[in-house]
């Protein structure tokens, strides 16, 4: 939120802005706790250590290494914090994690187009004639990105185009909303490149030096026009053509893709479909114009000290996060060929509120011949199951490095205030359990602003005397490499409109996940996504709210008071077709399990979808089942992902 910062531009977001809420409530965890017969003891942090080697060492022992899987996701993502623990578990050859909550449908489908994970420098939405919103709402969730589309609106009359499941505060702002249904972009996109076509939008200049088959992919969309996507999305054909006609006359049309859109079985394709527009009306050429979703790719950081990759030996298996709750169900696919898991470390997530199949993973989490520690900041879900529970510090109580996902700065965090006593950050857990283990390595030995003066000198960043006295550095490139003019980040140099899904993937050496044999060759539409049924007529998204940051910030007072309690969106025909009242209880269910909570009105979203926005705390609901009881665990192509917003449910009135 510096000022001075020409992304943030003094602009922080509202859950932050309250930090202090976290940082200093009354519920935090302050001392390390075990787990007896009458409930919880306090004991001391090295007591604790001991206790979680002592039993790692057991299992290690009696099943194999692989039997200990540590466990880990954002839940900070500070690079020394959140990826630390992969030198550990490069050190131990315990299983290793897959991450795929959150990018790995979205990263794939991009770069498949693309070919890296870049884009136009995110600060030319100020300058750009058209900004398209796509699957993300920041105003909840990323609210700079509004700075710079008012900056725009401002200056210029910039039109904002808003495409989401529902009408979200973004999309109130929005000179044109278009509510689709969930999973059908894919088709959205086809319907609008159609008109492209069709009316003299394409740059065919463009199209011929910088992408792979224009001529198929124009033949291609023939039949995919409007009338075709109209009965796919749920749209009016006028609402394609008008959204097609504004991106084909405005040169100056900058994509700002989210996340929310590709959590869907078919959310890679969906990704590549919306990115391919850009290439078609030659957006890319224009300053103001082209696409963006992340920025991975522009940093060169050397991580190898942090993560300890002179460690790591091969053939240790991966095991994917979204299948924990089958993985200690003991599913012998998802254990790919290993071991039962019988311990786990747990920083930086609380799956047993986050993760898919919920009902699964309570069961895996009851098992008696699991041993759990979980290093937390409260006592979540997960750490109520925990038999070791290590107390954790926040983001402004230690030393970080971290690199901008939505802008372009390589950024310190270094240590502002003292956190309670006996918390210790998770740094200091894997160096201590590394100790304790026998376990050699410099990394082990550093600290954490020791880790970050290294990694910053392997990687030219200079020091962290340097970055202290400037902060940040801008690591965007230049316009020509941002959009792409040098060449695509292919080997032929173009955007692909045919990807090789086969060989898209986020990581290499856990090789493709879900099956991509079947995706279509050119950007269409996937229908496997979880269709309603006559047992299940509706389609729930469980959407991002604006008070909580998945299960973050579901504990904090001025989060509590915003959200209110768990709801569900639905459109009023729908209550009324079922004679369900605003605001009564309502069950929610499908073949994972049934979910309990209060109808809201809502005529800004389709009939037959319903939203439940965010993630509460299970306990907040009236039987202890969160909402991702009723989320799968689908396994999605090309490269893995949670389908977290592609859900087919009933819903009934509770009855009295």
């Amino acid at each position: 939120g510096a000022r001075d910062n020409t992304y943030t531009a003094g602009v922080i977001c509202e859950k932050v802005a309250r930090y202090t809420e976290r940082l200093y409530h009354k519920d935090r965890l302050t001392t390390a706790r075990r787990k007896v017969a009458s409930g919880w003891q306090d004991i001391s942090v090295s007591a604790a250590l001991d206790e979680v080697a002592e039993n790692f060492i057991r299992v290690e022992q009696r099943y194999g290494r692989e039997a200990v899987w540590p466990y880990s996701y954002g839940g900070t993502m500070g690079q020394v914090m959140r990826d630390g623990l992969q030198r550990l578990v490069n050190a131990t050859s315990w299983s290793r994690m897959y991450g795929t909550f959150c990018v790995a449908a979205c990263f794939s489908g991009y770069k498949a187009g693309t070919g890296r994970l870049a884009g136009s420098d995110p600060r030319e939405m100020a300058v750009s004639d058209c900004i398209v919103l796509w699957g993300t709402n920041p105003v909840h969730t990323q609210i700079n990105v509004m700075t710079h589309v008012q900056r725009a609106r401002k200056s210029r009359g910039a039109k904002l185009l808003v495409v989401d499941i529902y009408e979200t505060a973004s999309m109130k702002q929005a000179d044109m909303g278009l509510v689709i249904r969930p999973g059908t972009d894919g088709a959205l996109a086809c319907g609008i490149m159609h008109v492209l076509f069709r009316d003299g939008f394409a740059d065919r200049e463009y199209l011929d030096k910088y992408t792979d088959c224009p001529d198929e992919l124009e033949a291609h969309l023939q039949t995919r026009g409007p009338e075709w996507a109209a009965a796919i999305t749920g749209l009016t054909v006028s609402e394609i053509e008008a959204a097609a006609r504004l991106i084909g006359e405005t040169k100056r049309c900058f994509f700002r893709l989210g996340y929310g859109f590709t959590r869907q079985r078919n959310g890679a394709i969906n990704m590549h479909a919306v990115t391919s527009i850009a290439a078609v009306t030659g957006a890319w050429k224009h300053e103001g114009g082209g696409a963006f979703h992340n920025n991975g790719a522009i940093y060169h950081l050397d991580k190898s000290m942090i993560e300890g990759d002179d460690l790591k030996q091969p053939g240790v298996r991966m095991l994917d996060q979204t299948h924990i709750g089958r993985i200690l169900c003991g599913d012998a696919v998802a254990l790919r060929g290993g071991p039962q898991v019988h311990a786990m470390l747990i920083q930086n997530t609380n799956p047993l509120s986050v993760a898919p199949e919920q009902e699964k993973v309570k069961r895996g989490f009851a098992r008696d011949d699991l041993f759990v520690c979980v290093h937390e900041q409260f006592m979540t879900e997960t750490a109520e199951m925990a038999d070791i529970v290590l107390p954790a510090t926040m983001f402004l109580e230690h030393d970080d490095l971290y690199l901008g996902g939505g802008h372009q700065h390589v950024m310190l965090g270094p240590k502002l205030v003292a956190g309670p006593d006996d918390t210790i950050s998770n740094h200091e857990v894997v160096c201590g359990l590394a100790k304790r283990l026998g376990l050699k390595h410099p990394g082990f030995e550093m600290t954490a602003r020791q880790l970050i003066d290294h990694t910053l000198k392997a990687s030219g960043y200079g020091s962290f005397a340097k970055m202290q006295e400037q902060h940040w550095i801008d690591e965007q490139p230049g316009f020509s490499q941002s959009h792409f003019l040098d060449g695509f980040g292919h080997e032929d140099g173009r955007f692909h409109f045919r990807p090789d899904w086969a060989n898209v993937s986020f990581k290499k050496d856990m090789g493709p996940v879900g099956d991509a044999s079947l995706a279509p060759q050119l950007p269409d539409y996937w229908p496997v996504i979880e269709e309603t049924d006559e047992a299940h007529p509706f389609r729930l998204s469980t959407s991002p709210s604006r008070g909580f940051l998945n299960s973050t910030f579901n504990e904090t007072p001025t989060s509590l008071k915003r959200e209110v309690r768990p709801k569900v969106f639905v459109h009023p025909d729908d209550l009324e077709r079922l004679g369900i009242g605003d605001g009564d209880q309502v069950v929610l269910g499908n073949e994972r399990g049934q979910v309990r909570l209060h109808a809201k009105a809502f005529d800004g979203v389709q009939p037959g979808v319903l939203i439940a926005e965010s993630i509460w705390p299970n306990s907040a609901y009236e039987d202890g089942r969160g909402i991702n009881t009723l989320t799968g665990a689908a396994s999605m192509a090309p490269a893995g992902g949670a389908p977290y917003h592609d859900n087919h449910v009933w819903m009934r009135a509770v009855e009295l």
